[in-house]
C-alpha cells in the first residue's frame, strides 16, 4: 500500500531543520512528495547541505517516518540549498549578488593550486549551490584546459543598457579567464598595470550574477594580481594551496603572511595539502607518503588555521584535469571522495568565518609595501 502526502508530512513535521529550529513542513521546505509501497520519495530543501547535515536530516527522516508509518521506508530524497538573498556589505559596489569571495592562493607555482580550485568550484556546484570561477592567473591561464573550453568565446550581453561580459559555463559552474582573450599559443607580456587593469575587468565588467561562491584562481607568488584584487573586491577569505615538502611550506608561510598583513586583512579561512600521499589504483587503500608527511598539518597547528584535507597524488587527476573532466567527476573513487570532504569543509569555514567575523572590507593601497590609505 501507499501512505497519504498527509501522514507522511505528519512525520516530517517531527524533523526539525538544524540551522533554523523549526520542522521542515512547517518552513515548507518539503515538495514533491511521492510513495509507492515503503518507498517514499521527495524533495528537502535545508540551509546548509554539507555532508554531515545532509546526513543529520536524513537519518532523521527515515526515523521519524519508520515511526509513524509503523514500517521500514526506503527513503530517495533530493537535498537542495534553501536560496538566499544577497549577504554583500552594502558599500561593496562590485559584485553585488555574489555572497562569499574566496581566494585560492599559493606561495609556490606546481603545488596544483588550479587543479584544486577547478575540482572545489565543481564539486560546490554539485552541492547544488551557484559557483562562479574568475582564473586571475593572467600570465599562465590553465581553467580553459580544464573545463575543456579552450576554444570558446565569452560574448557580450546587455544588462540594463549596458554591454557586459557574459562569463561560459562548463560542469555547473560559470568562468571567466584571460585564456579566452588570447590564443592557446599566445604568451601575455603585459607590464603590471596592464594585468590588473585586465584583472579588474573580469569583476566590473562581467554579468555573474547571482552566486554563493566566486572562487579565484591566483598566480603563485605575492604580488601585483594579489594586490590588486583586494583593491577591487571584498575577499571573504583565502585558502593556500601547499604540498608536503619543506620548499613548499616555506612559500605557503609566505602566503598566509601576506593576507595577514594588516594592509590587507583578509582572514585565511584554511589550507589544503595537495600530493598528500601517493595511492596506487591497485592498492586503493595504501598511503605512500613520498613528499614527507604532516608537513602543511605542522603549520596549520603552529598558524592555527584549519587544515581542510589531504588530497592523493594519483596519476588520474591530472589525467582528468587535461582532458578537461576534473577528477570529482569520476564519482566514488578516492581523489573524488577527497575533493568532495575538502568542499564539505571549505562550506562550513565559510560559514565559521562569517559567524565569528564582519565582512571584509576593500583596501586601498598606495606602493608595493602595503602602506594603506584606510
Amino acid at each position: 500500500m501507499s501512505f497519504t502526502e498527509a501522514k507522511i508530512k505528519e512525520a516530517l513535521s517531527f524533523v526539525v531543520e538544524p540551522d533554523l529550529k523549526k520542522d521542515i513542513v512547517e518552513l515548507n521546505l518539503v515538495a514533491n512528495i511521492q510513495s509507492e509501497g515503503n518507498k517514499i520519495s521527495f524533495d528537502l530543501q535545508i540551509n546548509n547541505p554539507a555532508m554531515h547535515n545532509k546526513k543529520r536530516v536524513l537519518d532523521a527522516c527515515e526515523i521519524h517516518l519508520n515511526r509513524i508509518l509503523e514500517t521500514s521506508v526506503d527513503l530517495d530524497v533530493t537535498i537542495t540549498p534553501i536560496p538566499k538573498a544577497p549577504e554583500t556589505p552594502a558599500e561593496n559596489k562590485v559584485l553585488p549578488q555574489v555572497k562569499n569571495i574566496i581566494a585560492v592562493a599559493s606561495g609556490k607555482g606546481g603545488v596544483g593550486k588550479s587543479t584544486v580550485t577547478a575540482n572545489l568550484a565543481i564539486a560546490l556546484a554539485q552541492k547544488g549551490y551557484k559557483v562562479g570561477l574568475v582564473d586571475a592567473d593572467i600570465y599562465g591561464p590553465s581553467m580553459p584546459l580544464m573545463f575543456d573550453v579552450e576554444h570558446e568565446k565569452p560574448m557580450p550581453t546587455d544588462v540594463n543598457g549596458k554591454s557586459m561580459i557574459k562569463p561560459i559555463e562548463s560542469h555547473g559552474v560559470k568562468l571567466l579567464s584571460m585564456g579566452f582573450f588570447a590564443d592557446t599559443d599566445q604568451a601575455i607580456v603585459w607590464r603590471g598595470p596592464m594585468a590588473t587593469r585586465a584583472l579588474s575587468q573580469l569583476f566590473t565588467e562581467a554579468d555573474w550574477g547571482e552566486l554563493d561562491y566566486m572562487l579565484i584562481d591566483l598566480p603563485p607568488g605575492t604580488g601585483d594580481i594579489h594586490l590588486s584584487l583586494v583593491q577591487t573586491v571584498s575577499v571573504t577569505g583565502a585558502i593556500v594551496v601547499s604540498t608536503p615538502q619543506k620548499v613548499a611550506l616555506i612559500d605557503a608561510r609566505k602566503a598566509v603572511g601576506m593576507f595577514k598583513m594588516d594592509s590587507i586583512n583578509v582572514p585565511v579561512i584554511g589550507m589544503i595539502e595537495n600530493m598528500a600521499y601517493f595511492t596506487p589504483s591497485e592498492l586503493p587503500d595504501n598511503k605512500y607518503y613520498i613528499f614527507g608527511q604532516n608537513g602543511l598539518k605542522s603549520l596549520s597547528e603552529e598558524t592555527n588555521i584549519p587544515l581542510l584535507g589531504e588530497i592523493p597524488l594519483v596519476q588520474s587527476i591530472r589525467e582528468a584535469g587535461d582532458a578537461g573532466r576534473p577528477a570529482i567527476l569520476q564519482e566514488s573513487t578516492p581523489q573524488a571522495k577527497a575533493f568532495m570532504a575538502f568542499a564539505d569543509n571549505v562550506v562550513d569555514a565559510v560559514n565559521t568565518r562569517n559567524e565569528k567575523l564582519d565582512p571584509t572590507k576593500k583596501v586601498e593601497i598606495t606602493n608595493m609595501d602595503g602602506c594603506s590609505t584606510n
